[in-house]
């Protein structure tokens, strides 16, 4: 019996050893030389501290920023740990609401955020600007969407809106290949160019 055992535990052995330790420590080790940026989450700074990653969305809520696509994130409510509230862009806790086509509360959701769009005068509303991502923490907005955040933004720090609109257009990130994907905005490298740009302006 030992002589059909040892060869089972002689290659569980070597293939834990090999899959289980080699493989990734080869994979790890390659990765953080060619992409190092990456392979360490993205992580974005300023002033040599990380304020941020490119990959995780934040939740904006100052005029003087472009916010990001409505997230429906939660936290355990601390009055009854049995609930949750929302709380946007919770990196903690990525998910999307799980809510129906059907459910009120979605419905009442997007109908408000469409709502106050339609009060600013806005007749085309892009999808992603009135709803949640799958994750709660998406990054990035359409470009329409960031454009129709624009003059908000611009009367916020005082500025054109041409200015604005300058800086949006240099942060668009196009299709890889010019086919690949759709065109976007990464909402905290463009808020990071904004600051940049316009380092004076109070608002």
């Amino acid at each position: 019996m030992l002589s059909h055992l040892r060869p089972a535990i002689v290659m569980l052995a070597l293939f834990t050893a090999l899959t289980g330790l080699a493989y990734p420590l080869a994979m790890t080790g390659l990765i953080q030389i060619a992409m190092p940026r990456q392979a360490n989450g993205s992580v974005v700074e300023r002033s040599n501290v990380a304020i941020g990653s490119a990959l995780i969305g934040q939740s904006f809520v100052s005029d003087r920023y472009f916010h990001g696509r409505p997230s429906a994130t939660s936290t355990p409510d601390p009055k009854d740990d049995t609930k949750t509230i929302d709380l946007p862009y919770n990196a903690a806790n990525s998910s999307g609401s799980n809510l129906g086509p059907l459910s009120k509360k979605l419905i009442d959701r997007v109908n408000g955020d469409v709502a106050e769009f339609r009060k600013a005068g806005v007749a085309l509303i892009p999808a992603d600007a009135v709803t949640a991502s799958a994750s709660g923490l998406d990054p990035h907005i359409s470009p329409a969407t960031a454009a129709l955040q624009v003059q908000r933004v611009a009367a916020a720090r005082g500025v054109t809106a041409q200015q604005v609109g300058a800086i949006l257009e240099r942060q668009i990130e196009r299709p890889m290949l010019g086919i690949f994907g759709e065109p976007r905005v990464n909402v905290l490298q463009l808020n990071l160019a904004l600051d940049a740009a316009l380092p004076k302006v109070t608002g």
